[in-house]
């Protein structure tokens, strides 16, 4: 699809009565597998550089990277285009969703988090049809909450003895998770979605910046040692590939296709992360893993079925 289709496409309603297109798909199991991996990348590089600092330094490297490929792709950062509200807001909502995410961290398990993390399709699926305009059938939502239940099912999350604590870290993941989303709808429904990609998440990555780095300083973090090279590696992945460059891949298919159904295939992310960790980290593959796999292949397929009722616009890419 051509660069003026794509940019005219995302001035109309998008219809979601039928499902991605292969392209689609396949674009976003590669966006899946790479933060599926990112989890995995913060994790190997916590004993030399904390969370918020990861996230941080994560940023400010990602920035320069944007700023390169924009400009050579022609895009006017400074342009004045209408976009500097709804970037600020996002840029602010993009901050404070990691600072959430990580704060709550340290009071509830990885394990809960990655579930609770995943309620953002449920936000974006709500926001979507309050806001802009899309509406998902009784079967896709079905969809989503199978797709759910299966990465709930992968991750096993742990039920007894929970405390005051953890239910605060959960509450805030789930904060996390809807600052995800809330990002996502207003780069699909404001002026954003008529913005470069680079320019859109540029708002994001620069605002996050004194976000993260006054979140680091009031949590005392620092760098006691210099990293490894294995560390420095996993930082360069997580600001170049993760954010530099699948963040401004993910932003610019949200401008495109629908907001629900992209949302709905993050529901993989953690699967790939499981996957990765048992490869890497040499982490154990349960039986109940195989079976929350198919819970979310099966709950992808029903959000992305075609609905028989909606008659596809041929003017709207699918």
């Amino acid at each position: 699809m051509s660069t003026q289709a794509i940019s005219a496409s995302v001035t109309r309603p998008v219809s979601v009565g039928h499902g991605l297109p292969p392209g689609a798909i396949a674009l976003m199991l590669m966006l899946c597998v790479s933060w599926g991996f990112n989890q995995l990348a913060v994790k190997l590089a916590l004993p030399d550089v904390p969370p918020m600092l990861q996230a941080l330094i994560r940023s400010s490297g990602a920035l320069p990277v944007m700023l390169i490929v924009g400009h050579l792709r022609g895009v006017k950062f400074f342009e004045r285009d209408g976009t500097l509200v709804p970037g600020i807001i996002a840029g602010l909502m993009f901050g404070c969703e990691f600072v959430l995410i990580f704060t709550g961290l340290v009071f509830t398990s990885a394990s809960r988090a990655s579930v609770f993390l995943y309620t953002a399709p449920f936000f974006v699926a709500l926001g979507s049809h309050q806001f802009l305009g899309e509406r998902l059938s009784t079967v896709q939502w079905s969809g989503l909450a199978l797709s759910f239940a299966g990465v709930a099912l992968a991750i096993g999350v742990p039920q007894p003895n929970v405390d005051a604590k953890v239910l605060l870290g959960d509450l805030m993941v789930v904060g996390g998770g809807a600052l995800w989303a809330a990002t996502t709808l207003v780069a699909k429904g404001t002026q954003l979605r008529k913005a470069a990609p680079e320019k859109a998440l540029g708002y994001q990555v620069a605002i996050s910046i004194p976000i993260l780095g006054l979140a680091a300083w009031i949590a005392g973090e620092r760098i006691e040692h210099l990293p490894s090279a294995l560390s420095i590696s996993l930082l360069a992945y997580q600001a170049v590939w993760v954010v530099g460059c699948t963040f401004v891949i993910w932003f610019a298919m949200v401008k495109t296709y629908s907001a629900s159904k992209l949302s709905a295939f993050t529901f993989v992310t953690p699967l790939f992360g499981v996957v990765a960790a048992y490869f890497v980290m040499h982490d154990t593959l349960t039986p109940a893993f195989g079976v929350a796999a198919l819970f979310v292949i099966a709950g992808l397929y029903l959000v992305n079925k075609p609905d028989p009722k909606v008659t596809p616009d041929p003017n709207v890419p699918a």
